[in-house]
């Protein structure tokens, strides 16, 4: 069985591997993602588009420095490299429904 800490971790690993395919096999297809700033993407292929440039240059790439998770949520504390010149230091809410992440929630 599928749990939502597992699927986060695989959307994890090919962020940080930079594979936009099975990256984006994480997500639902009417993903909603919240980004910081007030931002949203809506759908995966939203979501393939907004992380395609970042994932051609290989320079992304987040650490774990902390995880919960509740039922459908999983809650990490990231720390992304490559996105800016300084590391970010930002919580992620991960909703998985159905094997996929299907609401993203960034609070910084």
């Amino acid at each position: 069985m599928t749990t939502p800490e597992t699927v986060v971790e695989d959307q994890l690993a090919a962020y940080n591997s930079h594979d936009l395919d099975a990256f984006a096999a994480t997500y639902a297809p009417d993903v909603l993602v919240n980004r910081l700033g007030g931002d949203r993407l809506l759908g995966r292929e939203a979501v393939r588009e907004a992380y395609a440039g970042m994932f051609a240059k290989g320079r992304c790439r987040a650490e774990i420095v902390g995880r919960l998770t509740e039922g459908d949520w999983v809650v990490d504390h990231e720390i992304a490299h490559g996105i800016r010149d300084e590391p970010l230091r930002v919580l992620v809410a991960y909703r998985v429904r159905d094997g996929l992440i299907d609401r993203v929630d960034f609070l910084g």
